[in-house]
Formats: structure tokens, sequence, C-alpha cells
């Protein structure tokens, strides 16, 4: 089966509401903290290895980044959480962008929270949840880089995650390097996408 998320193109990158695509349908966010492997599940997803930019410096997307992958549907790439070394106006702009973001983003239908296996349910983790729960957009949870666990470590940690979620999130087991899990994430996300009702007047081309 191809894979839909393939054809993703940048398309820009917000600094402000007034910048962010009219046009969109459907969206889909992608969010974690900057050493959780956010980056690279993007790009594992899309099939492509330099579509989202990765990085060692924590922080390194500081903009809401759009990929379309069809049209009128969109993936967006949320700053990562790592913002100790910017300076504290630039950290307190983009933590009250992202707030509005998700206060008043109404094509946003999913959210994607990327979280280390290892390093799961943080903060930064718990208050993106929070954000979504709150506007009841659905949630699916990556809990990446799990090929660095042995299975029953996976599994312990699998199930933990989803006693906590208790039922208001999905939840699998990730690695993008590893190839683990990505077609059920893909499954998820062009699902929610594809969901999206048909803009008038687009039906028939």
């Amino acid at each position: 089966m191809a894979n839909p998320l393939a054809q993703a193109e940048f398309v820009l990158s917000a600094n402000a509401l007034a910048q962010l695509p009219k046009d969109s349908l459907a969206e889909v966010a992608f969010a974690g903290r900057s050493n959780a492997g956010k980056s690279t599940a993007l790009n594992a997803l899309c099939n492509q290895n330099c579509l989202a930019r990765t990085s060692k410096t924590p922080g390194r997307t500081q903009h809401l980044v759009y990929f379309r992958i069809t049209e009128n549907r969109y993936l967006v790439d949320l700053p990562g959480y790592g913002y100790a070394k910017v300076p504290i106006a630039v950290r307190d702009h983009w933590q009250a962008f992202i707030t509005r973001y998700f206060q008043i983003r109404e094509p946003l239908v999913g959210l994607v929270l990327v979280m280390d296996v290892r390093h799961p349910m943080r903060d930064y983790d718990l208050q993106m949840l929070d954000y979504a729960f709150k506007r009841n957009i659905s949630v699916h949870c990556l809990l990446t880089k799990a090929d660095k666990l042995g299975r029953s470590e996976q599994a312990r940690t699998l199930a933990l995650v989803k006693k906590e979620l208790a039922g208001r999130a999905s939840v699998q087991l990730f690695s993008g390097s590893a190839k683990l899990g990505l077609d059920e994430a893909r499954e998820v996300v062009t699902g929610w996408l594809m969901a999206a009702p048909i803009a008038e007047g687009q039906a028939h081309g």
C-alpha cells in the first residue's frame, strides 16, 4: 500500500497566527521534547530523510513548520521543548503562540505526541496532553527509541503509559531508525487527515 505521507513537502514556517495557512481543511501537529526524536519520527513516517530538520541542539525548530501532504491537508512540526539557550522573550513568545494555536486553530484534528520510551510523561508532555484534551482533540503517543529497550521493558512501559492515560489517548511503541511501528502510526495520522470533510466546490476537482 502506498504511503500517502510520502508526498509531504515544506510549505511555510510560521511565527504568528496570521501566517498560518488559510486553506487548511485538516492538520495534525507533532509535538515532543527536543531530544525525543520528533524530527526523526516525522521523516520516517513520510519516508524522507531530510523533510524535518534533525539536530543535536535543543530547540532547533523555532517556528510552526507546515508540510502539505495533499491538497488542504497538513502536518505541523511544533517547536521542541529545549529552550534553555534562547532568550526568555523568545521562549515566552513560543509558549504564548503554541497556547493560542491549540486554543483557536479550527483545522487541528489530531496531536502526535512524541516521547522517549525511556522518559515518558514528563511535564512538557502533560502540558501538551492538557492542551489537546481541553479542545477534545485526538491524541496518539509515540514511545520513540523503543529499539533501545528489551522486549519486556518495552511492554512494561507501554502498559504503564496506557494505564496513566486511561483511554484518553492511543499509545504505541515506535522507532524511526529501526522501522518499528511505522504502519500503525501512519494509519492513525492519515485516518485523522482524510476524515476531514471536502470543502464545497472541491468534490469534483
